[in-house]
């Protein structure tokens, strides 16, 4: 293209860099200028066959040439020497007019501190700048875009309001931190948007926002302008009572849930239940069940629903699969109301290849590491993020932040943390590069775990951070100031996989296997655990927790109540995939809803009802977890008579209450079972999974036994127990003097109702 007609206030290279959007500097074009002792504005509009510029003070209007046929103008404002507030009238190639601010008439919008404390990596809200906001800037409402991308050559933002071209709207780079910004007029909720980001090597490639607060999902990847500052929360009760909870030393019970499979409506073409329908739905039976926490496979938005959630492009977006953000903080305020805590299931480890994500973001490995040997995790096909930049750090923690900030969640359940933690992990000799000391830790991810960590605690006293870690790390649960990496609480998967081979055994051969159910006790109090039945055990192959399970139906439903309350029992926080709690036959698929039909039979219901009556046993027995941190909370009675597959042991509370727990392994019943207990009184039984209401054969005690003073197995009292086949028996003692009370009210019943 030629350009048709020159004022001298530019040159020829200047207009066409613009036209073809590889100028350097647009703001420095576009926009008010001084040029010798008078103002031009420049504009570039393809849209527009005329452009006036029009005085907002004095409505004065002064039309611009067009200097490139494409469509840049230019205006000389004569007779004025002083800078001016202005709109842009437009005329376009139809014959329709319209009026605009121009862009390029707006300042700096982020200032010094805010680019220095996320050049550091310390810009904890950085939520609140870079991305998308509404804003009124100057007295005018628009929206302010933010991005990252130092290597870019350049970053334009396109959207449904410039027609998505990439000409349009080009960004101004802040100095010393690769920022890109700019202010758009009139930009208002709702736009769809994305970066066009002209690469270091020249290609150019539309991105979502990283820092997007709504965005679609699957093949369509724009992002959305959202206002996150108009939900009104109602849940101030439940967040102020939170900032003294010590997790670690309270009832923890959480269900596990994939939002997305939970329950679907087969009927209207299987789609997913919304937020606002699972608020309806879930949060009811989840607070009917029990549960203390809801845990939520990954709801940060993502493309491919196969993943589950785990493969992240929208770090700071909830999934639209299921509505809106300000329906999702529904969701959350009224788990909160209903007393259940939010924990959601957060993924710093790893990100997905795809294009529109944060791969390559600017051309080079920005987020990532270059050496695919540091950047590249082989078994998943993703990339693993650069903890030793700044910027990177800041880029999570921020975004732990935000969940727990914006959204007031409870908890976050950090995926892959052994992932992150060792530089061979699932690698071959030579396929991984040493640190600088010349060993397998990963320092710089131990570095920002510790420092995610800390930041969470000291910003939001009472949430809690859970480790999917698998090694024998140690002080995965310890505070940093103690040498540990600062997490909150630890997935016991040591726990868990004794227990399932354990259980998979014939009852036949558990004989030989007791050191399997055992073990779990030699290392329980050095870490904070949580016992977890996750979904990771019901996929692939695995097969549900009931068909696990060995022997005949009636076998395998008394394995699995025997099962859940061994679980209960043990020292440690509980976690349950869905499903598991009723039964559900087969494994898991993330496309279909749980087999919710199964309920009707008296056998799932029933073991749904055991679940549901552990739970509340557990969140009323302080035995049950407040000395869960400590060998003052547990007492083996016995564990050597493999023989009978038996063992039995007593939880204890901090106010010296005490529950014994008898299991019996195997489909025999043993009849006058000698258990020794730690103390006269009554022993009342809270817990037979054998009963008749669960599903069980209803062997039992008569609800209870007092203990004899006759000394078994190093205690000074006993009970002689009939114990149920395949099952777990919980009995709490009750202290003489209470017993007495009893006593004496249930005589003066008699005496008036004889």
């Amino acid at each position: 293209m030629k350009i048709t007609a020159q004022l001298p206030t530019l040159d020829e290279g200047t207009v066409a860099a613009i036209v073809g959007a590889y100028h350097g500097d647009p703001f420095s074009v576009l926009g008010e200028h001084q040029v010798g002792d008078q103002l031009v504005v420049r504009v570039f509009r393809p849209d527009a066959r005329a452009v006036t510029v029009r005085n907002e003070s004095t409505g004065a209007t002064y039309p611009a040439l067009q200097i490139h046929s494409d469509g840049f103008f230019e205006a000389t404002l004569e007779g004025v020497s002083e800078r001016i507030f202005y709109q842009l009238d437009f005329t376009g190639h139809e014959g329709q007019t319209w009026s605009e601010y121009d862009p390029y008439s707006f300042g700096v919008m982020l200032g010094p501190l805010d680019l220095h404390l996320f050049a550091e990596g310390t810009h904890w809200q950085l939520y609140e700048k870079l991305g998308a906001h509404l804003t009124e800037f100057g007295g005018v409402r628009g929206t302010s875009f933010h991005v990252w991308a130092p290597n870019a050559q350049r970053v334009s933002v396109v959207g449904e309001f410039n027609g998505w071209d990439g000409r349009r709207n080009l960004m101004r780079k802040l100095l010393g931190c690769g920022v890109w910004e700019i202010f758009l007029p009139g930009v208002a909720e709702g736009a769809h948007y994305k970066f066009e980001v002209k690469q270091s090597h020249g290609a150019i490639v539309l991105k979502s926002d990283p820092f997007a607060f709504y965005g679609q999902h699957s093949t369509s990847t724009a992002s959305l302008v959202f206002d996150l500052k108009r939900y009104k929360w109602d849940d101030a009760e439940w967040m102020e009572n939170r900032k003294s909870k010590v997790w670690h030393r309270s009832a923890m019970s959480i269900y596990e849930v994939h939002l997305g499979s939970w329950q679907r409506v087969v009927e209207d073409g299987n789609r997913y239940l919304s937020y606002r329908e699972l608020t309806e739905t879930l949060l009811p039976y989840v607070a009917d069940m029990g549960y203390t926490h809801i845990e939520l496979l990954p709801i940060a938005e993502h493309p491919f629903d196969g993943s589950w959630g785990y493969q992240v492009t929208g770090y700071y977006a909830p999934t639209s699969r299921f509505g809106n953000p300000d329906e999702f903080r529904f969701f959350v305020d009224r788990c909160h109301q209903l007393g259940i805590g939010v924990i959601l299931d957060w993924v710093p480890g790893h990100f997905p290849k795809d294009q529109h994500g944060l791969a390559q973001f600017d051309g080079t490995h920005l987020y990532e590491h270059a050496d695919p040997r540091l950047g590249e995790h082989m078994d998943w096909g993703t990339l693993i993020f650069n903890y030793g930049r700044n910027e990177v750090r800041n880029f999570l923690i921020a975004n732990a932040l935000f969940w727990l900030d914006e959204y007031h969640i409870d908890g976050l359940r950090v995926d892959a943390v052994a992932s992150m933690l060792y530089l061979d992990y699932s690698r071959k000799a030579g396929e991984w590069v040493p640190n600088c000391f010349g060993g397998r830790e990963n320092l710089e991810a131990i570095y920002f775990l510790k420092r995610f960590n800390e930041v969470c605690y000291e910003r939001f006293p009472g949430i809690v951070t859970i480790a999917e870690e698998s090694t024998a790390w140690p002080g995965v649960s310890r505070p940093t100031y103690l040498g540990g990496l600062g997490f909150g609480l630890k997935w016991n998967m040591g726990w868990m996989h004794d227990f399932l081979v354990y259980m998979a055994k014939e009852p036949v051969y558990r004989r030989y296997h007791q050191g399997d159910i055992t073990f779990s006790l030699l290392y329980a109090f050095h870490e904070h655990f949580v016992l977890v039945l996750s979904h990771d055990e019901v996929v692939h192959g695995k097969g549900s927790m009931l068909e696990k399970m060995p022997g005949d139906r009636w076998q395998k439903f008394a394995n699995l109540r025997m099962f859940y309350a061994w679980m209960y029992a043990h020292p440690g926080k509980k976690l349950l995939f869905m499903g598991g709690e009723f039964g559900q036959s087969r494994e898991w698929n993330h496309d279909q809803s749980l087999d919710w039909h199964l309920t009707q039979h008296p056998e799932h219901d029933g073991l749904r009802r055991l679940v549901q009556h552990l739970n509340w046993v557990y969140s009323n027995e302080p035995a049950l977890y407040d000395q869960d941190d400590s060998f003052d909370g547990f007492e083996w009675i016995d564990f050597h008579d493999s023989d009978n597959s038996v063992v039995a042991f007593l939880r204890k509370s901090r106010n010296g209450g005490s529950i014994a727990f008898i299991i019996n392994a195997t489909p025999v019943v043993r009849e006058a079972y000698r258990v020794g207990v730690n103390g006269d009184g009554w022993w009342e039984e809270l817990i037979n999974t054998d009963a008749q209401t669960y599903g069980g054969s209803n062997v039992g005690n008569f609800g209870g036994q007092n203990a004899e003073p006759t000394p078994w197995q190093g205690k000074s009292h006993s009970l002689l127990l009939r114990l149920p086949p395949l099952a777990v028996v919980g009995l709490k003692r009750h202290l003489p003097s209470v017993e007495k009370a009893i006593e004496a009210v249930a005589e003066q019943q008699l005496e008036t109702n004889p």
